[in-house]
C-alpha cells in the first residue's frame, strides 16, 4: 500500500478510531466446567487474535487449556499502525520503536491499552471474582503488555505469566516498581534458548531486573525451542496457575 493516499487516510481513521473512546474488546471464552470461581487473561502476540491464540494452544496441547473452575479470556488486541511494519495495520497491544530491548517504549499507546484492559479486568470483579482470583499474562508482546498491566496498575491479582516475552531496558515497569513498597504478584516466566526474534538472553534480563525489585520469579529455560509454545511449557503453565488459582476444594 502507498503512503499516501487511501492508504494514508486508512491508517489515520484507524488511528482515530483506536483512540476514541473506551475500546470493548472481542473476547474469545473458554468457560470452566464447574462453577467460576477465578478468571484468567491471555493476551496474544503482535498481529494474533484471541481465538488464533486459543486455536494454536489447543494444537500444542491437542485439547483446550481448560479448568474446572478457571474461566479463560482470550482478547484481540484492536487493529492500529505497528511501526516495526512500516506503519501496516496490525493487532498489536501497543506500538513500538523498534524489537529490541535497549530503546525507548512506546508509553503512550501501552498506558492507553493498560485503561482499555483495566475495564476488561473490572468487568470480572464486577461478575463477582476477587481482584486476587484474576491471573494476567501472554505470549511475546502479550506477555510485556501484562507485565504493565499488573505490575504498574494491577499489584492485587494472582499473578502474571510471560511467553517468550521482554521488558525494555528502561522499562516504565522498572521505574514504578523501584518506588513500590506492596507486595508483589509472582511472575511465571518461560523462554526458548533457539528464539531468534525475542532472544533467551532479553527474557532472562528482565527476570533479573524484577526479581531485583522484588519480584517472586519462576523462569524455566526451553532447550532448543523458537519463539513459539511448547508443550512443555503449557504443561508448565497449567501446573503453576493452579498453584495460584486453586479450586474451592484446595483450600480457597
Amino acid at each position: 500500500m502507498d503512503v499516501a493516499g487511501v492508504g494514508d487516510r486508512a491508517v489515520r481513521v484507524i488511528m482515530a478510531t483506536t483512540m476514541a473512546a473506551p475500546t470493548r474488546l472481542q473476547r474469545c471464552l473458554v468457560w470452566p466446567a464447574g462453577r467460576h470461581s477465578a478468571s484468567l487473561i491471555f493476551l496474544h502476540g503482535s498481529g494474533d487474535s484471541g481465538q488464533g491464540l486459543r486455536s494454536w494452544i489447543k494444537q500444542v496441547l491437542n485439547q483446550d487449556l481448560a479448568f474446572q473452575h478457571i474461566k479463560i479470556i482470550y482478547p484481540t488486541a484492536p487493529p492500529r499502525p505497528y511501526t516495526p511494519m512500516k506503519g501496516g495495520i496490525s493487532n498489536v497491544w501497543f506500538d513500538r520503536f523498534k524489537i529490541t530491548n535497549d530503546c525507548p517504549e512506546h508509553l503512550e499507546s501501552i498506558d492507553a491499552m493498560c485503561q482499555v484492559l483495566t475495564n476488561l479486568i473490572e468487568d470480572e470483579v464486577k461478575s463477582g471474582i476477587m481482584k486476587n482470583r484474576i491471573l494476567i499474562g501472554g505470549f511475546s508482546m502479550g506477555g510485556c503488555m501484562a507485565m504493565h498491566l499488573a505490575y504498574r496498575n494491577h499489584q492485587d491479582v494472582a499473578g502474571v505469566f510471560a511467553l517468550s516475552s521482554f521488558l525494555n531496558k528502561s522499562s516504565a515497569v522498572y521505574q514504578d516498581l523501584q518506588k513500590n513498597a506492596s507486595v508483589l504478584p509472582e511472575l511465571f516466566q518461560c523462554h526458548g534458548t533457539a528464539d531468534e526474534l525475542v532472544l533467551h538472553a532479553w527474557g532472562e534480563e528482565t527476570n533479573t531486573m524484577l526479581q531485583s525489585l522484588g519480584v517472586r520469579t519462576k523462569f524455566y529455560s526451553l532447550p532448543g525451542v523458537y519463539h513459539e509454545l511448547s508443550k512443555a511449557e503449557l504443561e508448565k503453565l497449567k501446573a503453576w496457575i493452579l498453584t495460584k488459582l486453586p479450586g474451592e476444594t484446595a483450600g480457597q
